[in-house]
């Protein structure tokens, strides 16, 4: 890893790589502060611990015992000890599980930036919304098993072949109008609706031939494919199931 042994490079590679478990414990007697000093201490160039301890809301809390924080603080905490040595590879495991949702986009803000710094980043997570918003690549694994390997947006794609398109047309036209276009596979009615399923710029080509031909579409609704879908697409069964990794 990065040029390093494990086994023979084991400490120079503990001063670049970060990890956080999914659980963890510390002793419930140390204050957060005495934690971050004993952590900076581990490293010659120790990252701001301010700024991460604002970045997650612990600010408030460094005086605090670790036995009195929550366990959403004593994740956050966990997530400031695997970045406090500026890492070059952060391994990152469930790190927003028990999070409320403006900590864990707080959360997800500070790991961009961090992302953003050149720093790669592994992460383990089962909130799909979290893997389309932080990953370059993506890797879906079904009872240990790799079942695809791709960018958050092509493994969307595969899910149901691409996006949906449904409107209300202002007036009658031909299926043969938006058929012909490449981005389009199928047109379908259902009532007063048209839907229409495709790739790529799916919309735009829609909206636009329409508009040529003196058409104009009403009540326009997209419905693009998500990594969730191309979970159960690709294994046969759903991310909420229990126990099920991702």
């Amino acid at each position: 890893m990065l040029g390093l042994d494990p086994g023979r490079d084991r400490e120079d590679l503990h001063l670049v790589v970060g990890a956080q478990l999914q659980q963890s414990a510390l002793p419930g007697k140390l204050r957060v502060g005495e934690i971050l000093e004993e952590y900076q201490s581990f490293y010659r160039e120790p990252a701001d611990v301010g700024e991460l301890v604002e970045g997650l809301g612990l600010a408030g809390k460094v005086k605090d015992y670790y036995r009195s924080l929550s366990g959403g603080q004593r994740q956050r905490l966990s997530i400031v000890l695997a970045l406090i040595g500026r890492p070059k590879v952060a391994v990152l495991d469930e790190m927003t599980s028990g999070l409320d949702p403006q900590a864990r986009r707080d959360t997800w803000n500070l790991i961009e930036g961090v992302r953003d710094r050149g720093v790669t980043i592994l992460l383990v997570t089962h909130f799909m919304e979290e893997a389309e918003r932080l990953c370059d690549r993506v890797a879906l694994l079904d009872a240990g098993h790799l079942t695809a390997l791709d960018s958050p947006a092509g493994l969307a794609a595969r899910a149901r072949g691409g996006k949906t398109v449904r409107f209300v047309p202002s007036a009658p036209f031909d299926d043969h109008l938006l058929t012909g276009l490449p981005e389009i596979r199928t047109v379908k009615r259902s009532g007063s609706h048209v839907i229409v399923n495709g790739t790529g710029e799916l919309v735009n080509a829609v909206i636009l031939t329409l508009a040529a031909a003196g058409v104009t579409a009403h009540e326009v609704e997209v419905d693009s494919s998500t990594l969730e879908d191309a979970f159960v697409k690709l294994t046969g069964r759903h991310l909420r199931e229990e126990g099920i990794p991702a």
